[in-house]
């Protein structure tokens, strides 16, 4: 009996369990381990997704446990299962797992990617925050205009109750209410809603792809960090991000998405110089000649006319975007001093687990992240933002924050979506693609006249 362990971070950890462990009488995971989300560690896969050989669950316990966690099981084998880290740090932990006498594996898409019956449309990034959601939002909106019934498959974000959150179907708000969602969940499914998409998330993916099959004509995968996607894509764009240039071959499995790329949306090259969109598109075709690059911009909005200008704010950005995925401010800081307003240092005035953020992630220097992965974080950010010596808010998380938090200031919500260089080469490519399915019967030829 192999005994293994699954590093992970309540995501792509699970769906490797579930698509590889579940059902494999020759192996043993004795646990999972946690990074990168708060509050995860100390809780157990239940029995109910774990499956027949594991009656009691499976624990999760802490990454920083990982040594003694494998000399007290005599693990024999370890996998590595979540994104948005570098290699070097791959590396690091791979040499940790090998100093302690196990092998270190990595799974690919072969072992991994679940198969479906309905066109797949993936959208990957080589980082976070690279502009995942406005690419999906704009595909989605161009089938719904078609007639083409869509629905979102959002990447996992298990980070409450996991078997009530094992296969989840989101239409409105309401839902998302009723489900209890983290801000970081309210971030990625909200604007879906409010352009009236269907979303679905779990935790046991072969549910989710058989549920969202059932009333979809395509399948939209709306991928999470820079990880790949969970179903086979019959298109498989990724969004790269030349702010963060040399990143599209430094970070795993970001770089992995860049190699098996059809289509590569080189996006904010309104804020990036033309060397650095140059230097990326040359990246870009050395390791991937055949995907053909769209250039876009996702220009952050602010409503407010003169309303801001020489006020002094305090800006929330998306979260993950300024945690691990690096970035020292986003849509929100940019659009603030767009529109003329002082944007204050706002960290005097956090407590707590926000503070805390500032510790790990030391680049953050003039925003804040909007974290809310637990009450507790909310109630801080909340405190934050009333105590701060400011004259409103400017927030560039998709979430909206004040229907979660009772503010004592103006708040203003940035927007943003993607705007291509050249109009009409993204739709075309989905053009191209539909009438494809439609011809070969993967989707009914009813939708084909009205293309």
């Amino acid at each position: 009996m192999r005994k293994v362990v699954i590093l992970g971070a309540a995501g792509r950890d699970f769906h490797v369990f579930n698509t590889c462990f579940r059902d494999d009488a020759d192996s043993r995971v004795v646990a999972f381990t946690a990074t990168q989300i708060p509050d995860i560690a100390g809780r157990r896969y239940p029995p109910s997704l774990a499956g027949r050989f594991y009656p009691q669950g499976i624990p999760i316990v802490p990454e920083e446990e990982l040594e003694a966690l494998l000399r007290e099981q005599a693990v024999d084998e370890v996998v590595f299962a979540y994104s948005d880290v570098s290699h070097e740090t791959v590396m690091h932990v791979a040499s940790r797992v090998l100093a302690s006498g196990a092998d270190f594996r990595l799974l690919g898409p072969a072992k991994t990617m679940l198969q479906a019956s309905k066109p797949v449309i993936a959208v990957c990034a080589v980082r976070t925050g690279a502009g995942k959601s406005q690419v999906s939002r704009q595909l989605a909106s161009w089938l719904k205009e078609w007639g083409l019934r869509v629905a979102i498959v959002r990447h996992p974000m298990p980070y409450g109750e996991l078997e009530r959150q094992r296969c989840q179907r989101f239409a409105s708000v309401e839902d998302l209410e009723r489900a209890r969602c983290t801000v970081e969940e309210r971030e990625e499914y909200e604007p879906h809603l409010a352009a009236g998409h269907i979303v679905y998330a779990g935790v046991d993916y072969g549910e989710v792809l058989t549920a969202a099959e059932e009333e979809a004509d395509v399948l939209l995968w709306d991928g999470g960090n820079n990880d790949f996607s969970f179903f086979y894509p019959d298109w498989l764009l990724v969004v790269a991000d030349p702010l963060r240039l040399g990143h599209e071959r430094l970070y795993h499995p970001g770089e992995t998405n860049l190699r098996m790329a059809d289509t590569v949306i080189i996006n904010k090259v309104d804020s990036a110089s033309s060397q650095e969109v140059a230097l990326l598109q040359a990246s870009i075709a050395e390791v991937n000649s055949k995907a053909r690059v769209v250039l876009a911009a996702s220009p952050p909005r602010l409503d407010c006319g003169e309303v801001l200008r020489g006020k002094r704010v305090v800006v929330v950005e998306d979260g993950p975007s300024v945690t691990h995925g690096g970035m020292a401010y986003g849509a929100g800081w940019l659009a603030a001093r767009a529109v003329g307003a002082e944007v204050v240092d706002p960290w005097n005035w956090a407590r707590g687990s926000l503070a805390q953020a500032r510790e790990l992630y030391p680049h953050l220097q003039q925003v804040l992240p909007a974290l809310g992965y637990q009450p507790e974080q909310l109630t801080e950010l909340e405190a934050a933002l009333n105590a701060a010596a400011c004259e409103a808010i400017v927030s560039a998380t998709p979430s909206h924050l004040e229907r979660l938090l009772h503010l004592n200031k103006p708040f203003y919500q940035v927007h943003y979506d993607l705007e291509e260089r050249s109009p009409g080469e993204l739709q075309t490519i989905l053009r191209e693609k539909v009438q494809k399915w439609c011809q070969t019967g993967r989707i009914q030829d009813v939708f084909t006249g009205r293309i």
